[in-house]
């Protein structure tokens, strides 16, 4: 029989968009990068998808069968989660998925579950607590470096960028002090209240930040997913697995 007692539970959030199946005829489905579920694989974790839940109830099973959760990249976040009105580049968001992980992130709060967000799960995580966004970064930062495209350093499309890491974190204790990371994002975090910054880029830019106290919750603004930095992901299956083999009192 096969153990699978050390083995955490992780939870990734997907999204519910269009897609095209068998022949090309339109359909919607429940999708993710494979590089998540690699990642928390690799890292000593067993992976399951999170589709979009619709009730409090719905999410609250879920998360009660869960030892972690990571809160995924993807589109905006409806700036309206955060009190204002969307700027011009700000043009697509599903609120069926912010509604979603909102739920979930409550639910894991509730549990103690550990949980990682990347880049938007970075920001979703900052909204829940109240913070807020920079809807379009190049208006701030005076250049779109971290967006992508042709700034891409890398065949995936992604931007490399340098960060620096804080000392005294958790991050800290996971990843080295200069760091060169996966970027695809316009947006990043204004405020986040209850976290703590602890890595930034070389133009200023929050590029990670943590949550006060013992409870791993990390949000990190790259992907290290896409280039496999499997320190961080070791940290938070390692946290996942840590709470899962806790005595109960």
């Amino acid at each position: 029989m096969i153990d699978a007692s050390a083995i955490p539970l992780i939870g990734l959030t997907t999204y519910r968009q269009g897609a095209q199946w068998r022949g090309g005829e339109n359909s919607v489905a429940d999708v993710l990068p494979a590089e998540y579920a690699r990642a928390v694989e690799a890292a000593g974790g067993a992976a399951v998808l999170l589709p979009p839940v619709a009730s409090i109830a719905q999410a609250a099973a879920i998360a009660a069968r869960l030892d972690g959760i990571v809160i995924a990249g993807g589109a905006d976040v409806n700036p309206a989660r955060y009190g204002e009105k969307p700027d011009r580049h700000v043009t697509t968001w599903y609120d069926d998925r912010d509604e979603s992980e909102l739920l979930y992130i409550e639910q894991a709060d509730e549990r103690e579950l550990p949980v990682l967000g990347v880049c938007r799960g970075m920001q979703l995580l900052a909204v829940s607590r109240g913070g807020k966004l920079v809807q379009h970064l190049p208006d701030i930062a005076g250049t779109d470096v971290h967006t992508g495209g042709e700034h891409a350093g890398n065949a995936n499309g992604f931007s490399s960028v340098t960060v620096h890491v804080e000392p005294g974190h958790k991050l800290s204790a996971l990843a080295k002090e200069k760091l060169t990371v996966a970027c695809y994002h316009h947006q990043s975090v204004k405020s986040h209240p209850g976290f703590v910054g602890t890595a930034f880029s070389t133009d200023g830019v929050l590029h990670a930040m943590e949550a006060e106290g013992d409870r791993f919750v990390v949000g990190v603004q790259w992907h290290p997913e896409v280039m496999m930095q499997q320190s961080l992901f070791r940290g938070f299956i390692d946290a996942a697995r840590s709470r899962m083999l806790a005595p109960v009192v």
